[in-house]
């Protein structure tokens, strides 16, 4: 279910010869079932377009700059047609039209299924059953990649995900440099 929007300031790029702000709307996602979680997983939708941060630069009169006066500088970043960390992104001009249409009214998505969803899928292939006609959708170019699909429980995938947390180096915060 479609939830508040958020937006936030994510650094200033050029455009033109001006140097302007960049922010993004995100729209949150409240989960249901197995996917209760969404909120708290920072899932949602938002534009496919984000700045790759460069540099700093001093901007102590920006609302933005941090104690030092140095707000991030980057270059904007389209990739719409590309992947998200596990967000559904749109286009620029699609996502204005979302964002309209679900301000202020929650509109319910169906984009991440649930494991009896996903299992009735593997159940028909399995049996070379139609989708159609056993009632179940998935992506045909997906599934010809995949075969079928194979629900993985919360409980078989969380320990796999902490290990390859844990196996990552500790490295201290990096500074971005200053612009030239």
């Amino acid at each position: 279910m479609t939830a508040e929007t958020r937006t936030s300031f994510k650094g200033y790029f050029s455009r033109g010869g001006q140097t302007k702000p960049f922010y993004r709307t995100f729209l949150l996602f409240d989960g249901e079932g197995e996917t209760s979680n969404a909120r708290e997983r920072a899932i949602g939708g938002h534009p496919a377009v984000f700045l790759k941060w460069q540099c700093r630069f001093k901007n102590p009169q920006s609302k933005h700059a941090d104690d030092k006066g140095f707000v991030p500088y980057g270059r904007l970043v389209n990739y719409t047609g590309g992947r998200s960390n596990g967000c559904t992104t749109w286009s620029q001009a699609a996502s204005q039209e979302i964002l309209t249409l679900v301000k202020g009214n929650p509109t319910t998505l169906y984009i991440y299924p649930e494991s009896k969803d996903i299992n009735a899928v593997a159940k028909a292939v399995k049996k070379g059953k139609s989708l159609t006609r056993a009632g179940v959708y998935w992506n045909a170019a997906c599934l010809q990649a995949i075969g079928a699909p194979k629900f993985w429980p919360k409980s078989t995938l969380q320990p796999i995900i902490n290990q390859w947390r844990d196996s990552l180096p500790k490295h201290p915060p990096l500074e971005l440099p200053i612009c030239k």
